[in-house]
């Protein structure tokens, strides 16, 4: 049976380490998959990974148990990862060099979606990527990712569409068929 998140976080502020360990397995991917998707290189990822649970294991006493704990800890994760790139903007930029990749290398459309996608989310605002990871890939809803942004949903509805017509812009201007931009608007 699945610990309740209220028990789990009481297990984690009584001090039991089995509570904390079970706590780091539940929420380690999502946290993980976030920081990866929004800075974009997995070293920084597993930095900032470490980071959030640091705060939130700080300050876990904060937490209101009557709103959900993805939430809060999504906010914790945006709110670090923006820290991170705030830092990684202000250091002197490096000039990466990315290989010619060949047809004979690719693996197939979905391994070339996938990296057209990356790089396209690269590329635009640091608004509309977090809103497209957190609504497409963590399944958060238009509400709940107004909660963690601190905004209205109408903007979050507005930075979605602009995510999407920008990174459908991305893989048209890069030879991606119709079909597939058609997928990033169904998905």
């Amino acid at each position: 049976m699945v610990e309740n998140e209220v028990d789990l976080v009481r297990r984690c502020l009584a001090g039991d380490d089995s509570g904390v360990r079970c706590f780091i397995d539940r929420f380690q991917a999502m946290i993980f998959g976030l920081c990866f998707r929004m800075l974009g290189h997995r070293e920084d990822a597993e930095d900032v990974t470490q980071e959030v649970f640091l705060r939130v294991f700080r300050n876990l006493h904060r937490w209101d148990q009557t709103r959900p704990l993805k939430p809060w800890l999504m906010t914790i994760t945006s709110n670090r990862c923006r820290t991170a790139l705030e830092k990684r903007a202000r250091r002197p930029s490096q000039a990466e060099f990315i290989d010619a990749v060949t047809d004979d290398d690719r693996r197939g459309n979905s391994d070339e979606l996938a990296e057209e996608l990356q790089l396209a989310l690269d590329k635009i605002r640091e608004e509309y990527r977090l809103c497209f990871t957190l609504f497409y890939l963590q399944e958060f809803s238009c509400i709940e990712i107004g909660e963690i942004l601190d905004c209205p949903e109408g903007t979050i509805k507005t930075w979605l569409h602009r995510a999407r017509n920008e990174l459908a812009n991305h893989l048209r201007r890069r030879g991606i068929t119709p079909k597939v931009e058609h997928e990033l608007y169904r998905v």
